[in-house]
């Protein structure tokens, strides 16, 4: 018997020390503004993410996290508010993530058929509020995978996470056998408990529990629009902007396709379900927030594809086509490494499928492993995928074709957990498998921090890679962006340097002002009236970076003027570009490159303008 609302453990006493000082320190507070809520809007050749200015928001941060999965952790990312606190501070000041995909589960909101824990709902209010207070946007994920732990007993080889134990122990499945898996995932073809669970949440079949007969799929809609109404009501207004939508089910599965197609599996069941919680949104306050949807889980697996929603119609802007991506062939059976491009065809199909759905398009979990497998090859491997999300050609073209790229995706890496390593979670409820490394699930470890001794959070993977220059907030329409991030190919500082986005000789003056460092470059049609705004990375340091732009050269960053540093929201250390011509010019196309460590003489300065001034002129006109 599992007991989801025991009392988490703590950390190491100098971890729990330092979490709790973290957390009761004044932390930065986020601006009371209305440009914290988005809608989905068209853009000139997509659809976009857009604030109350009207400005083309890009999100990005992580999912805060698998240990949701964990009874340890009481059903919810943290084990307590201080934690979440000094997990967003450190994620802020970090990486300058403004995003996180929030986990909450089922089991803890509806532990059994007749009751919501609103004390469950209360505690995840107080983590959400950790991100919020510091200028995080929050998509909340009512996350699961192989449908439910109580599918597994004491000594399965894996475990799942989400409906609570009374809807297993009413539906009378089968003891779980997975067969030959050799990963957990393949449960979801061959494990018939896990399959027929499924099978019945999609066709909504009628369970006999403790309150009567009960609808499965009608308990999960009835116990979601209590989750809804009761977060608006314990947040405040603030906080609750700051939630952008909500992910009605994690990695949907099918269960059987019953000799359909994965596209009229999605047609007949995961729609109809998708529109139920829509509905449930508007009945619980959440109208304006889109529904953040995502297709088969099998449909960019590169194995056995199907679905994509391409059988959906028109999503419009009230639904988000929200997508995965794991590099299946890698992390099995293709020993290549990642380089320049190799991501370019799977998130371009992210991009097209959004757009075909006629709504915007957000990549909520991407990553891989770092020990074990195929972590070797981790560092390029997310490298590549950011590569890929912010622009959609090899960088060795970028500037030959900057307007083929395509649009920046959004994007939330899977994920964050302050716990990494130091788990004690009895897998099944077995306290002789009791589970410490890693993420303490399903032998999984992919969290980018860890906790250390002194408990400090710390980054494992290349801040390079997780800290980026990347657009939070465009005053009018994106039409291309890139960043060379001159990550390594190992692990802390080791491995091979390489940069991908190369400049071409035609632009000399250009290339030798970004030889061998870090920079970006951001290219914008102008409409709305508040500031353009880029995330500048940790090694940006204001005085060493340089701005080109048709708005103007500096060498250095100052705190006023039209192009200025200012602090991130929510952070003491973290800081953003701001850029906010004096007077504006609806229609005009501008441009930035942006140099860490640029020393630059002013006369170069001068001739890179130049020749970006006529770069703009080549591949933006009109």
């Amino acid at each position: 018997m599992r007991t989801p609302n025991a009392r988490p453990r703590p950390l190491i006493a100098a971890a729990v020390a330092a979490l709790v000082a973290a957390a009761l320190s004044p932390a930065p507070r986020a601006r009371a503004d209305a440009s914290a809520a988005i809608t989905v809007a068209p853009a000139q050749r997509s659809w976009v993410f857009r604030d109350a200015d009207g400005r083309e928001v890009t999100l990005r941060g992580f999912n805060v996290s698998g240990s949701t999965k964990l009874y340890e952790n009481g059903l919810l990312p943290f084990r307590s508010t201080a934690d979440a606190a000094a997990s967003a501070q450190a994620m802020r000041d970090l990486t300058g993530a403004n995003a996180v995909r929030f986990l909450i589960s089922w089991e803890g909101v509806q532990p059994a058929p007749d009751r919501i824990d609103h004390a469950y709902l209360d505690r995840a209010a107080e983590q959400i509020r950790a991100f919020t207070d510091r200028g995080v946007r929050v998509l909340l994920d009512y996350h699961q995978d192989l449908y439910s732990a109580h599918l597994f007993h004491q000594d399965s080889w894996y475990t799942g996470d989400g409906a609570p134990e009374w809807v297993v122990d009413a539906g009378g499945y089968p003891k779980e056998f997975c067969g030959i898996c050799l990963l957990w995932g393949q449960n979801m073809m061959t494990n018939a408990a896990v399959r027929q669970a499924a099978r019945d949440f999609w066709r909504n079949r009628v369970l006999t529990t403790s309150a009567g007969p009960v609808g499965v799929q009608d308990a999960f809609i009835r116990q979601a629009t209590a989750t809804m109404t009761h977060l608006k009501r314990k947040l405040p207004a603030q906080a609750f902007d700051r939630i952008i939508g909500f992910d009605p089910f994690n990695e949907p599965f099918d269960g059987g396709l019953g000799g359909a197609s994965g596209l009229e599996w999605e047609k007949t069941y995961l729609m109809p379900f998708y529109r139920r919680f829509r509905a449930a949104m508007d009945a619980a306050g959440w109208a304006a927030k889109p529904a953040f949807v995502e297709p088969l889980v099998f449909w960019n697996t590169g194995f056995f594809e199907q679905g994509g929603l391409s059988s959906a119609g028109t999503l419009g802007p009230r639904m988000v086509f929200n997508a995965h991506y794991y590099d299946g062939a890698r992390m099995t059976l293709d020993p290549s490494s990642a380089s320049d491009g190799s991501y370019d065809a799977a998130m371009n199909r992210i991009r097209d499928r959004a757009a075909a759905l006629g709504t915007a398009a957000i990549v909520s979990e991407f990553g891989n492993r770092l020990t074990g497998a195929s972590s070797d090859r981790t560092p390029w491997m997310v490298r590549g995928m950011y590569q890929a999300m912010d622009y959609g050609v090899p960088g060795g073209d970028w500037w030959d074709r900057p307007a083929s790229g395509g649009g920046v995706l959004s994007a939330l890496q899977w994920h964050w957990d302050v716990y990494s390593g130091r788990h004690r979670e009895p897998m099944n409820g077995n306290p002789g498998k009791v589970q410490t490394e890693g993420d303490a699930w399903n032998d999984e470890d992919h969290s980018v921090v860890r906790t250390d001794d002194a408990g400090r959070v710390a980054l494992r993977l290349d801040q390079r890679v997780l800290d980026r220059l990347y657009p939070e907030a465009v005053a009018g329409h994106t039409l291309a962006f890139a960043y060379e991030d001159l990550a390594r190919s190992g692990y802390g500082g080791a491995g091979r340097q390489q940069a991908w986005l190369t400049v071409p000789p035609s632009m000399p003056e250009v290339a030798a002002l970004v030889k061998d460092r870090r920079y970006g470059v951001l290219v914008w049609r102008e409409s709305a009236g508040a500031p353009t705004e880029l995330h500048l990375p940790q090694s940006f340091a204001p005085a060493g970076t340089a701005v080109v732009s048709d708005l103007g050269v500096l060498d250095g960053l100052p705190s006023g003027g039209v192009i200025r540093a200012e602090p991130e929201t929510g952070s003491a250390t973290a800081r953003r570009l701001v850029i906010a011509p004096s007077a504006r010019t609806p229609g005009a196309v501008h441009y930035a490159l942006v140099v860490a460590d640029a020393s630059a003489t002013s006369e170069r300065l001068a001739a890179a303008r130049a020749e970006l001034d006529a770069w703009k002129a080549r591949h933006f006109t009109g």
